[in-house]
């Protein structure tokens, strides 16, 4: 089993990790909605399902037929 021959410093570590680095996800806005959302992701506004400014379900009609 393989093992290293001498000990790691924590400087040498450190050095190797700092490419490492969390990034801030990219937020859009729907052109229809104005509501805040992550790129490539439908996002829920007011009972209806949005991506790319079109309504993919539109929960308020099921709510209107169940009452």
């Amino acid at each position: 089993m393989a093992h290293p021959k001498r000990k790691i410093s924590k400087q040498r570590r450190d050095k190797r990790r700092t490419h490492y680095k969390a990034t801030a996800p990219q937020i859009a806005t729907c052109p229809t909605t104005g509501e805040a959302h992550l790129y490539h992701r439908a996002h829920w506004h007011e009972g209806k399902l949005y991506y790319r400014g079109q309504v993919l379900i539109d929960n308020s009609e099921v709510e209107e037929n169940l009452a």
